[in-house]
């Protein structure tokens, strides 16, 4: 299944080539000898967009709104189903109030989903699974409400300022990303309980910062590769919550 990008309705056609074929095959071998019945071509054209329209509407996978935004009739099968299941986990969340779409190999939010969830509170969002290389500030003014992000098993290496608008957010999973500094605005949200941060690339920490944040209760940064110098440092601090990080391991040389 290909990546989705922006713009979950920006796939081209290839039905387009086979029914290339089909007129060529019924007109000649493309010469230029025989000349071309216009007529006939816009009627072939609006006969097949008729036929669109006509499988769209009966098509219960599809809703119509969907439909609306860019044709997904038109989509090829397997991008088709793609977009088909972001859709059907938007319209889970507005029941629900929770969006899951994990595993949904996203490169970053598509701007249908902001569209689709335009009208609904989020309380949870889970992106885990995805190939995201960035969050985008638009995420965090759109889902301003939520209180649990999982961003677990995705591709970033740091986080917009525009995640201090998460006013919400008590629980926060980033682990298993590429991150090479822990991003301070981590420490301006300010109900953030649990922050998840194992399995990065994460070498540094602003412990200053950490300490200032008082509603933090939990603070994971097991299997990240530490400097010394930042493992000293934190192993000395008293915090009011807890700092867990694995056990230093001794060079062999």
């Amino acid at each position: 299944m290909r990546p989705f990008g922006n713009d979950i309705t920006n796939i081209s056609n290839n039905n387009g080539a086979g029914n290339g074929e089909d007129r060529s095959n019924g007109n000649g071998n493309g010469n230029g000898n025989n000349p071309v019945n216009r007529d006939s071509v816009e009627s072939d054209s609006n006969s097949s967009t008729n036929e669109l329209a006509l499988d769209t509407e009966t098509d219960p996978r599809i809703p119509p709104h969907i439909a609306r935004i860019g044709g997904i009739g038109a989509f090829p099968p397997i991008a088709g189903r793609g977009v088909i299941r972001v859709v059907r986990r938007c319209e889970d969340a507005k029941e629900n109030h929770k969006l899951d779409l994990s595993q949904c190999e996203l490169m970053q939010i598509p701007d249908a989903v902001y569209h689709l969830m335009r009208n609904t509170e989020l309380q949870t969002c889970n992106l885990s699974g995805n190939v995201l290389k960035k969050m985008t500030p638009k995420f965090a003014l759109k889902f301003s409400t939520i209180t649990d992000l999982n961003l677990s098993y995705n591709q970033l290496t740091k986080l917009p300022d525009e995640f201090a608008n998460l006013s919400a957010l008590t629980n926060l999973n980033i682990s298993h990303n590429s991150f090479i500094v822990l991003p301070q605005v981590i420490f301006r949200l300010q109900k953030l309980a649990t922050l998840d941060a194992q399995h990065n690339a994460i070498l540094e920490i602003d412990t200053d910062e950490a300490i200032s944040s008082d509603c933090l209760a939990v603070v994971d940064l097991r299997n990240n590769p530490l400097s010394r110098n930042c493992r000293r440092k934190l192993e000395d601090f008293v915090t009011s919550f807890r700092l867990e990080i694995s056990q230093e391991v001794e060079d062999d040389w």
